[in-house]
């Protein structure tokens, strides 16, 4: 994989976070449908629990929805989360890491965010790709392929 990953996003306080805040440093990306909900809240716990071990590994965190920054606020104070959660409300980034596309529920077919996550290397390309998780056990598969 050797696909440069460059974003300009705003966070939870509506400042702007971008790829080359990240330069020299590998970055775990994961993309959420929605904050506030069940899955979404279990992922992104999870990954809270496990920043100190993930951040000592040499990576940073951060959580992708198509939420506004206002909303990821809320979110991240309600849920104590340590890492920043960025807005991606055109769905521009997720659509060109094929993380925004078509998904199945219950018999309909709709255009939505596929939970995925992505791990960046410090020099900005992808390095790993996991795409349509399911968000019960897989930061600790994620843990387990980066940590050892």
């Amino acid at each position: 994989m050797t696909e440069t990953i460059s974003f300009s996003l705003a966070n939870q306080d509506g400042e702007i976070v971008s790829s080359e805040d990240f330069a020299g440093r590998r970055l775990v990306m994961f993309f959420y449908p929605r904050a506030m909900t069940p899955g979404c809240t279990k992922e992104s716990c999870d990954f809270r629990d496990s920043y100190t071990e993930f951040q000592e590994a040499g990576y940073d965190i951060v959580g992708v929805s198509p939420d506004p920054p206002s909303r990821n606020a809320r979110f991240r104070e309600k849920e104590g989360l340590n890492f920043d959660l960025l807005s991606d409300e055109d769905k521009t980034l997720a659509t060109s890491l094929g993380a925004w596309g078509e998904k199945k529920s219950y018999g309909k077919v709709f255009q939505g965010l596929i939970r995925s996550t992505f791990v960046i290397g410090p020099d900005g390309k992808l390095e790993k790709a996991y795409r349509n998780v399911k968000a019960t056990g897989h930061v600790a598969r994620v843990k387990a392929d980066l940590l050892g």
